[in-house]
């Protein structure tokens, strides 16, 4: 019996790439008979994931290193200290075959204690810049796998290949009619916004500057954030002039994966943040979109990703210091009105990604594994 230890952690785009693989790896029933998997980690994103795709958890403490003074660094030092030892301790007993690694804060005790054993390491990261995790682990790993072209110069060639990022199965499968699934009406074209799981307070506010030039030629699907979705219910009532507007208009504060997958195929644009993983899903989807990255001086990742993207003409970028409810209108109109562009939009994001990211690490990971004595 073959034993992969799944790392990686913090956020939704260091943990779901995991549960992808993990889905891919049980699909194989031949494969998935003969291999054990764990996730070390502290609390891990979600453990109902953990447990859906049989992957055992297993307790390993770390700490954050933060960009900035602050009295938790000392102690998360420690953390990471003590998290390096309990990795040890936690591997020799597992002894597995490979350590697959997201990156992220929650991964760095485990690669440490994975090269200390000389257990094989393989990392995965979803930038177009490399976070820090995973500058340390690229010196341990046996492969790198990246999702842009532009992150390689940070890696070793001969041990990097471009994968993309592995896409869990539930947004990939195909849905008749995504819109009815929803309860939208399919008579105008419709336009998907997200900030993200937790939803984007500047995005919602912008949004609603728009309804009323958008919402007689288009239906909106708005996903607001949970904690945002009844003050952007109440902004909207009191903000559109005409109120027969509303009914193309739906707010949702969040959405499972199967909406999500649903809300993405029915959408004509989607106007999204831009984490890497929400990228290729857009891109996966053939859908031109928007691109609001969260500013640089919060997250550096989302802005490189973003113009990473946008270079292959499948998105606009629009950087949200400078962005304007008439700057944002006429860039959605610029893209919908113009049948031209929206097609060519459409075929970079197609020739983005082939979406097989999944199986191309899934493969390099057996075929480790299988090295492995």
């Amino acid at each position: 019996m073959k034993r992969i230890v799944l790392v990686g952690g913090g956020t939704g785009g260091h943990f779901y790439p995991l549960i992808a693989v993990a889905e891919h790896l049980r699909a194989h029933t031949e494969i998935s008979s003969q291999m054990d998997l764990y996730y070390l980690g502290p609390n891990p994103y979600n453990k109902t994931d953990l447990d859906t795709h049989g992957i055992k958890y297993v307790w390993c403490p770390a700490g954050k290193r933060r960009k900035y003074f602050s009295p938790l660094n000392v102690i998360d030092f420690f953390k990471n200290i003590i998290g390096i030892f309990v990795a040890v301790w936690k591997l020799y007993v597992i002894y597995p075959d490979l350590v697959f690694s997201k990156g992220g804060y929650t991964s760095v005790p485990v690669v440490l204690a994975a090269w200390f054993l000389r257990i094989p390491i393989v990392i995965h990261e979803s930038d177009s810049r490399p976070g820090s995790a995973n500058k340390l682990a690229a010196k341990f790993a046996r492969y790198i796998a990246i999702s842009f072209d532009e992150v390689a110069e940070f890696f070793p060639a001969p041990k990097t290949a471009l994968t993309g990022i592995p896409i869990r199965t539930e947004l990939t499968v195909p849905v008749t009619n995504p819109a009815e699934t929803l309860g939208l009406p399919t008579d105008k074209p419709i336009i998907f916004v997200t900030g993200g799981s937790l939803g984007a307070e500047r995005i919602n506010f912008l949004i609603l500057q728009t309804l009323d030039e958008l919402l007689p030629h288009f239906t909106i699907i708005h996903q607001t954030g949970p904690a945002e979705q009844e003050k952007v219910k109440t902004m909207a009532v009191s903000l559109i002039k005409d109120e027969a507007l509303l009914a193309n208009y739906f707010i949702k504060g969040s959405l499972t994966a199967a909406e999500m997958n649903c809300a993405q195929l029915a959408a004509e644009l989607i106007i999204s943040r831009a984490g890497a993983g929400s990228i290729f899903e857009i891109a996966y989807k053939k859908k031109p979109s928007l691109l609001i990255p969260i500013p640089e001086d919060i997250s550096h990742d989302q802005r490189s990703n973003a113009y990473a993207y946008a270079r292959t003409g499948a998105a606009v970028v629009l950087e949200e210091g400078n962005l304007t409810d008439g700057l944002l209108t006429t860039e959605i109109l610029n893209i919908l009105n113009n049948r031209e562009k929206y097609e060519t939009m459409s075929r970079a994001a197609t020739e983005f990604t082939t979406g097989d990211a999944a199986e191309k690490i899934l493969a390099l990971m057996v075929e480790i594994a299988d090295e492995h004595i």
